[in-house]
């Protein structure tokens, strides 16, 4: 016994020796990569699905949960008011007050004008900022977002119907167009957001949409010059040459200088406005004030000069009352059905684009979350609705949403005020906006669409990534020197063609070390870093499709052969070694 327990304490010393010898001589652990467990077809299509559409979990809060709390929490999906109106209270309706009286002070001149652009007659355009606030006020999940008609989709909304009937001529059934087009925006955003296919909206990049937005604001202010300058027989055309012709043809003869100097005047009033908000921020009211007495003094002006009847263009007569029902205005049939169609969704993904953007933007800034799927939702409910009331198409307001934001709003509750100022608006103060002068709403309009001019977004751009210049100039030209259809169909092409661009041609780079560091870095951005001798790195910056495998081969070898000219020129060691780099950090 005594023999055996000796040996096995000396084996045991051996076995104890051995392996620590051994671990100074055996080569590196290699760690295999584990199979994943096999799935089945259904269940792997399931998986990529939810992963795909589902990536945020929505139905995870209704998880062990009783069935009389999960309609409570679907009827919250659905209706965020009824989960932030839990918590409200007196400071907080301070706050919506001011904000929402602050711009209604502003919505109302700038929707009398928008409604010019979409080609309809006044009381359209406050119409559209008295039920589609009220929807979005109980449907939204933005607490910043005023909504309301906008320039850029009022232009595109009167460019596209134009194009279909003429509004002068068949002024009925333009209208139902309008209504129809709306529905469908409503449908499009409102499908989208169900199907939760937000992501689509994300084709269209940051840089094509600087340039189209500067383009339009262009496009605008100069459709405006028919009023600014009291013309009475303009071009139909929204290009740059077109319009500066019918300009210069008519200035011997239809010109009016007091249509020019009331808006010259106003103008240059609410640019200084502008620029006392810009240089003091608690002077925000001043120039989201500034249209509506504008408005006031100017209507004012004219009528106890009578300027009208010496050649001053005015807005004339509109409609008292709220918005009368037009479901039965809405073609759901005939000719003008894909017609509606198309216009919708077109106008549809462009206000959708506008409001997301300004949505995520304001969320960002007062550090909230913001579901892009339920905004789409939202805003095709309150455009659907919209279209059954008289409305036009209504999304985000950026100049709305930034006075909203710094008047110190606090939720969503901000529209409701709006709308309740519109409402009263609509029954008793529309006739006193008769004498209103044209001049003024151009002026309005011009003061107001030349802050979508972004041109230090531009010149970042131009410095960042110069193929996403090309499609921000690219968008900005084919809306200023061709038409708005043309300038959006310009940006979304060439968005599509960088995608398609980064996916099949991705960027490669060989990485060297920085001195007295682990960290390994593009040679090319930072010349300090060393290469390690008889070693190449080279790093791929996109994951390896069928589509970019042979050229990310033959990049590598380029890499190669580039590096051993190198290096037989300086004499360093041959390469022995490549690796790829394919890992996200």
């Amino acid at each position: 016994m005594a023999n055996s327990n000796g040996d096995a304490e000396e084996k045991k010393e051996m076995d104890i020796r051995s392996f620590s010898s051994s671990q100074h001589n055996q080569t590196p652990y290699i760690h295999k990569v584990g199979v994943p467990p096999k799935q089945g077809i259904f269940k792997e299509f399931k998986t990529t699905v939810k992963e795909t559409f589902f990536a945020d979990d929505p139905l995870r809060s209704f998880k062990d949960q009783p069935r009389s709390r999960k309609l409570v929490l679907g009827l919250q999906a659905i209706f965020p008011i009824l989960d932030w109106g839990r918590s409200y209270n007196l400071r907080k309706f301070r706050g919506d007050l001011i904000s929402g009286l602050t711009i209604a002070s502003l919505c109302i001149p700038q929707d009398i004008g928008y409604s010019k652009l979409a080609n309809l007659d006044p009381q359209y355009g406050l119409y559209s900022s008295f039920v589609p606030p009220l929807v979005y006020a109980f449907m939204g999940s933005s607490r910043d977002i005023a909504i309301g008609p906008v320039a850029v989709v009022s232009l595109l909304l009167g460019t596209l119907l134009r194009n279909e009937i003429d509004p002068s001529k068949h002024p009925a059934e333009y209208l139902r167009l309008a209504f129809t087009a709306t529905f469908f925006a409503g449908i499009t955003q409102a499908t989208l957001g169900i199907l939760r296919l937000g992501f689509l909206i994300d084709f269209l990049s940051h840089a094509a949409v600087v340039g189209f937005m500067g383009g339009a604001a262009i496009t605008i202010a100069l459709q405006q010059l028919k009023g600014f300058l009291g013309i009475k027989k303009f071009t139909k055309k929204t290009d740059i040459i077109s319009v500066m012709k019918s300009v210069f043809h008519s200035v011997e003869h239809e010109w009016n200088w007091q249509t020019i100097l009331i808006g010259a005047t106003f103008l240059t009033f609410l640019l200084f406005a502008k620029y006392i908000g810009k240089k003091n921020k608690k002077l925000f009211w001043v120039p989201a004030i500034a249209p509506l007495i504008s408005v006031i003094l100017s209507t004012f002006f004219v009528y106890i000069t009578h300027a009208d009847k010496r050649g001053v263009a005015i807005v004339g007569r509109i409609e008292k009352g709220i918005n009368p029902p037009s479901v039965d205005k809405i073609y759901f049939s005939g000719d003008y059905l894909m017609k509606g169609i198309r216009t919708g969704i077109v106008a549809g993904m462009i206000a959708l684009t506008e409001a997301v953007a300004i949505g995520r933007t304001f969320a960002s800034m007062k550090d909230y979350q913001l579901d892009g799927n339920k905004e789409m939702v939202a805003l095709g409910a309150m455009n659907i609705v919209g279209s059954m009331t008289s409305c036009y198409v209504a999304t985000g307001s950026f100049s709305r949403s930034a006075v909203n934001y710094m008047a110190g709003c606090q939720t969503a509750f901000s529209n409701i005020v709006m709308s309740v100022v519109v409402f009263l608006t609509l029954e008793f103060i529309t006739p006193l906006f008769k004498f209103t002068p044209n001049a003024i709403l151009a002026a309005i309009i011009i003061s107001a669409v030349l802050g979508l001019i972004d041109y230090e977004a531009a010149i970042l751009i131009w410095k960042i990534d110069k193929f996403d210049f090309v499609a921000c100039i690219g968008a900005f030209f084919g809306v200023v020197f061709a038409s708005v259809e043309i300038g959006l169909l310009i940006a979304v092409t060439i968005s599509f063609a960088k995608i398609l661009l980064q996916v099949t041609r991705p960027r490669t780079a060989t990485l060297g070390r920085i001195p007295r560091t682990n960290v390994y870095r593009n040679t090319q951005q930072y010349p300090e870093a060393t290469k390690v001798p008889g070693v190449v790195i080279v790093r791929v910056d996109s994951a390896i499709y069928f589509s970019n495998s042979n050229y990310i081969k033959e990049r590598i070898l380029r890499w190669l052969m580039d590096e051993e000219e190198q290096r037989k020129a300086t004499s360093d060691p041959k390469i022995q070694f490549l690796i790829v780099e394919m890992s996200r950090k």
